[in-house]
């Protein structure tokens, strides 16, 4: 199976994918589009531009679109959007330019994993962040959880402690293929 580990920065998501893969042993785990273009080079701006956000779009359509099975992805297309769409320079991201190949590339996922922001938060993050963290959150719950695109990929909000969180995403996950069959 091909699954998307979604949520906005600071929710665990990481954790869970790494837990994941050992869970499940035969799984790839792809790292988050910012850190593999931070390897290659990429020289992100302190507090990253629309640009930046658009860079890391592109590199999670390609990921997305190899043809590769049994990879767990640190974020999927949706997250860049929910980003890009929350940045406070949004009006200079065309969305309709992309939501082609992002909805191309959303289809090549079997399984979407949500980690959102939990009441209380279980991370202290600084008031700056704060703020746009919840836009994200709010955005991408939209688009992954309410389907806003359509997309009709079976999904799962987690929450709770990161072993919790990976008994929840393993009998999903059983339950998907099981419907799958």
């Amino acid at each position: 199976m091909r699954v998307a580990i979604s949520g906005a920065q600071r929710t665990g998501k990481t954790t869970l994918l790494e837990a994941l893969a050992r869970a499940l042993g035969d799984h790839q785990a792809v790292e988050e589009p910012f850190y593999l273009l931070q390897a290659e080079g990429y020289d992100f701006a302190e507090m990253p531009a629309p640009e930046d956000f658009e860079r890391q779009l592109e590199r999670s359509i390609e990921l997305a679109m190899e043809d590769k099975p049994d990879r767990l992805f640190d974020r999927c297309p949706a997250d860049m959007l929910a980003y890009l769409l929350t940045h406070d320079d949004a009006e200079s991201f065309d969305a309709e330019a992309w939501l082609p190949g992002i909805d191309e590339a959303m289809a090549r996922l079997d399984f979407v994993v949500f980690c959102g922001i939990e009441r209380p938060d279980r991370i202290a993050v600084s008031a700056a962040e704060r703020g746009w963290r919840r836009r994200v959150d709010e955005e991408l719950r939209d688009i992954v959880i309410g389907d806003r695109r359509d997309w009709g990929i079976p999904t799962l909000e987690v929450a709770g402690e990161p072993d919790q969180r990976v008994s929840q995403v393993l009998e999903a996950l059983a339950a998907s293929r099981r419907r799958a069959r």
